[in-house]
């Protein structure tokens, strides 16, 4: 590859495909490559031609040769016959590099392969679809509430891009320029967008691999006892474990909590939920008719409570169990 670079996308209005097909680039690339590297916005074909990278214009797809068009026919789809658009044919070839990039070293090629193969359906591959007037919509009633949200949140980046476009009616002295600054300004959104969801799904790897080694040491395998908050619902629903409580320190590290395992990640249910008599009590009162001393609190709705120590709050989870096993409620659904 070139030391200095000429990257190349079309001028005028900008989508999301082309914008964030950039913010890939511009983590994929090596740096000193990229510190020397100029971009231009033009549908000029001898610019175009002499470029070496172009995406979103051009009407060629040709990786080899840096060319990267989904406009023309022929154009490649993937395995399941939806289309791709420039972003997903830079993802396709850039994509491990920016991930490689982003992660700087945390994590190996298994890591990296799973985060970017996240990526792209969580992400690149909704904005291949909107580009091509396609518009997946969350199933709330066949789909887990976590994946659906998933989705809705990988659908709003389209509209977030599309937002930073001239109105129509505006009148800049150099409208190009005004353009070419927008679309730079629509880039670095994207960009930290994507570096966000990166690190999410890395972070959400490791938590996998902590819940289940926490779960191995945990005394009760319906109590998740963890030395660190970090998402544990997803974890625990993959893993089919018989968690109903987790036990972790809060952020400030001036309490422990007690969280219930909901049905499925990202539902306001509980698979059981914590004593109705504790619902809504703070302190005093709440150590009272718990009987635990160092007692806090106890949501209203009954799907988080805190004591001061963790031995208070793995309490406060034995009685919780106890008290649904006496009644004939443990594992339901509420």
């Amino acid at each position: 590859m070139a030391e200095s670079l000429l990257l190349v996308t079309h001028g005028g209005s900008f989508h999301c495909d082309e914008v964030l097909g950039y913010a890939i680039l511009r983590r994929a690339l090596p740096p000193e490559a990229l510190a020397s590297s100029r971009l231009v916005r033009t549908r000029d074909q001898r610019v175009i031609e002499a470029a070496d990278i172009v995406w979103d214009v051009g009407g060629v797809f040709a990786p080899a040769r840096g060319r990267f068009d989904h406009h023309q026919r022929g154009a490649p789809v993937r395995p399941d016959g939806s289309p791709y658009s420039s972003a997903g044919l830079l993802w396709a070839a850039f994509g491990h590099d920016a991930v490689r990039a982003v992660l700087a070293g945390r994590g190996g090629e298994d890591i990296v392969e799973q985060v970017w193969a996240e990526m792209d359906e969580q992400v690149v591959r909704l904005v291949d679809l909107a580009d091509n007037g396609q518009r997946p919509v969350p199933d709330f009633g066949d789909e887990d509430l976590d994946r659906a949200a998933r989705i809705a949140d990988g659908m709003a980046l389209p509209y977030l891009v599309d937002a930073l476009n001239l109105p129509w009616d505006a009148d800049p002295a150099d409208r190009a320029q005004a353009e070419d600054e927008r679309f730079l300004r629509a880039a670095e959104i994207a960009g930290t967008f994507l570096d966000g969801r990166i690190e999410q799904i890395r972070a959400r790897i490791a938590a996998y691999d902590a819940v289940l080694e926490a779960h191995g040491r945990s005394t009760d395998p319906r109590v998740l006892e963890l030395d660190r908050g970090m998402p544990w619902q997803g974890p625990a629903h993959d893993a089919h474990l018989p968690v109903l409580f987790a036990v972790y320190p809060d952020k400030g590290g001036e309490a422990w909590m007690v969280g219930c395992m909901p049905p499925e990640p990202g539902s306001f249910a509980q698979k059981l939920p914590l004593p109705e008599a504790w619902a809504g009590l703070r302190d005093a009162e709440l150590a009272r008719v718990s009987g635990v001393a160092d007692a806090v609190f106890c949501h209203l709705n009954r799907f988080i409570a805190a004591a001061r120590s963790r031995e208070g709050a793995l309490e406060m989870a034995r009685i919780a169990l106890s008290f649904a096993h006496r009644t004939g409620r443990e594992g339901g659904e509420h």
